[in-house]
């Protein structure tokens, strides 16, 4: 089975947009530039997190880049947009910093790269001094809700279609590495880590959260029937895993934070 490309849906993405948030934040709020000429958020998704820097920012020339064209349609169709922000699309795996670049952010995409800590290597390596590279990721892919999703993949009956599908092994490294990158590349490091105890409500709230993000994959790689089995299934296995509350779904997420400023 020829295997479709995977597509992002905006407004299932911004789904749990309190959630989605709050890391961007805690991220970039360790950025202590001043006065930046350019500003890049490399997997901008659909625009509302850039636009907090153009404001923070309004005499840079703040940039989003994101691979999905649905994300950066609506991105691009963002209401009061600022003046100093613009979009476009681009793989990430190929881009380089343009001279003048100060500040560059990527939240919650980088896991999608293969030999991201590369890339980064490469971006350090053309910044100028002074400049700053901020990078979250998720550090959840020993959790349930991507431990289970793997599992269901490895059976017999999804093995075949599945292969490959899924990274895990490989998809980040532990702080302490990312430390060590942005060390010897010649930053200042400041590297941490969070684990948010989100309380989701509604019914199968883990389920659609994953819908946003980790399940799109799967999803890609299968056709309509055979994704909604898989679903059907993965979904019995997270409702064992996250028990509903009186109050809601406890949802723990790990995440891992950096940012380097160079020498």
């Amino acid at each position: 089975m020829e295997r479709q490309r995977i597509t992002w849906d905006p407004a299932k993405y911004v789904q749990f947009g309190n959630f989605r948030d709050r890391p961007f934040f805690d991220l970039t709020g360790r950025i202590a530039a001043l006065s930046p000429r350019r500003v890049v958020d490399l997997g901008c998704g659909p625009g509302t997190l850039t636009a907090a820097l153009a404001r923070r920012w309004p005499d840079a020339d703040v940039v989003g880049v994101d691979s999905s064209a649905e994300m950066v349609a609506t991105a691009g169709a963002m209401a009061d947009r600022p003046a100093n922000l613009s979009f476009e699309q681009g793989d990430i795996a190929g881009w380089m910093p343009e001279p003048g670049t100060d500040v560059l952010v990527s939240n919650a995409a980088l896991q999608w790269v293969p030999g991201h800590q590369d890339l980064m290597r490469r971006w350090l390596a053309v910044l100028e001094p002074g400049a700053w590279l901020a990078v979250q990721v998720p550090g959840n892919f020993a959790s349930p809700s991507h431990v289970l999703m793997r599992q269901l993949a490895e059976s017999a009956r999804w093995s075949e279609a599945l292969d490959g599908v899924l990274r895990h092994d490989d998809a980040v490294w532990e702080p302490g590495q990312y430390q060590q990158l942005l060390l010897h590349a010649g930053c200042d490091a400041d590297v941490w880590e969070s684990t948010f105890h989100q309380l989701l409500a509604g019914e199968r709230p883990v389920l659609e959260w994953v819908r946003g993000t980790a399940l799109r994959p799967v999803m890609a790689a299968l056709d309509t029937a055979e994704g909604e089995a898989f679903e059907a299934e993965y979904a019995k296995r997270l409702g064992a895993a996250y028990p509903p509350g009186p109050d809601g779904t406890i949802f723990p997420f790990r995440r891992i934070f950096m940012v380097g400023r160079k020498r």
